[in-house]
């Protein structure tokens, strides 16, 4: 399922990053997942952004994955923490990683963008601030992203849950 990468002795120039480290633990994990919930699922890993990036993908049906996503990404965000935890006690250091299923969260980050596009425009045009609805980090941050490539800024606002994005005038 996995592409196999072995860490090679200290003194060898293979030895793997601590990213692609916690992108091979955060496999391991979520194949093991995989095989307990007896779905069929690939593991890719890349490194974006200074971290860690799993995701599974499948050939067949994804309708099988969407139950891994869940309602609102609810269950994909729960299980992003577990995998985390799991990178955490193999190596003792906080994990950033990302998880993404039937590429629910890349879908999601082009609709945010695209989100986050409009209410900078509507900004630029009406020069008042804008308030979104309540977010998760991830979705704030990729409205945040947004927001500064149109050359505005935003604040966060709020607390967990009900935290929301306000894009202000530049």
């Amino acid at each position: 399922m996995t592409e196999g990468t072995t860490s090679a002795a200290p003194e060898g120039g293979d030895t793997l990053t601590r990213l692609e480290q916690e992108g091979e633990i955060a496999a391991d994990y979520l194949e093991g997942l995989l095989d307990i919930a007896d779905l069929d699922g690939d593991i890719d890993m890349d490194v974006e952004a200074d971290r860690a990036a799993v995701s599974i993908v499948s050939d067949s049906s994804s309708r099988d994955l969407q139950k891994l996503v869940g309602r609102d990404g609810e269950v994909l965000e729960a299980l992003q923490e577990l995998t985390r935890l799991a990178v955490h006690r193999e190596t003792g250091d906080r994990s950033r990683l990302m998880l993404d299923i039937a590429g629910y969260r890349a879908k999601k980050r082009a609709e945010l963008t695209e989100q986050g596009a409009k209410a900078a425009a509507e900004v630029k045009s009406t020069g008042a601030p804008v308030k979104m609805d309540p977010m998760t980090p991830f979705e704030r941050k990729v409205v945040h992203d947004a927001v500064k490539a149109a050359g505005l800024r935003s604040e966060s606002e709020g607390e967990e849950p009900q935290r929301f994005v306000v894009v202000l005038p530049a």
